[in-house]
């Protein structure tokens, strides 16, 4: 059984919790630097991006949230995290992490009203998981160390760099848990 963490700063962190536990590992909800010294694996939920970006700041948290990445532990980036993890980020520009090379467009698939739940296509390496999407980020570029693990009609949703896994949609919010147990197996 492992030990996992959600950042859990602001936005939907208590879903993916709920979703690791029911995979079989402990979760601490990660708020410091020490929180985050003591997992073997996070979680940077959805959320909105720039108000992450000012608690990270507020907390000192990003010297230690580049640590753990750099220290190759497992890391699932979900909407606002795939926003934190990017490359680069448009739509507009922001300020990002560089974890994944690859350009989001913030909100891209829509506003909140347009909210929708789908499947990835079949041929997906990770299957035709389910996927909901909410105010959204698109990936428009993807780099060439980038390894695509799920589309929808084509556009990449899901993608890997290394030990960080960054979707486009919530994964947490289906009952659908292959994505979570594709990046930290089971406890």
């Amino acid at each position: 059984m492992a030990r996992l963490g959600v950042l859990a700063l602001q936005g939907g962190y208590d879903a993916h919790a709920r979703t690791l536990r029911g995979l079989g590992h402990t979760v601490d909800e990660v708020r410091t630097a020490d929180d985050l010294a003591r997992v073997d694996g996070l979680v940077l939920p959805g959320g909105e991006s720039t108000t992450h970006l000012i608690l990270i700041d507020r907390f000192a948290l990003e010297a230690p949230l580049r640590a753990f990445v750099a220290s190759g532990k497992p890391v699932l980036a979900t909407c606002c995290g795939l926003i934190l993890s990017a490359a680069e980020v448009v739509s507009p520009a922001q300020r990002s992490f560089g974890w994944v090379d690859v350009t989001v467009a913030r909100n891209a698939w829509g506003r909140q009203v347009h909210s929708f739940e789908d499947t990835a296509d079949p041929e997906s390496p990770v299957g035709p998981v389910s996927m909901l999407f909410i105010r959204a980020p698109r990936i428009t570029r993807v780099g060439p160390a980038v390894e695509v693990r799920a589309t929808y009609r084509g556009e990449p949703v899901l993608v890997r760099q290394g030990n960080v896994t960054a979707g486009a949609f919530h994964p947490e919010l289906t009952a659908d848990a292959r994505v979570h147990e594709a990046v930290f197996g089971r406890g």
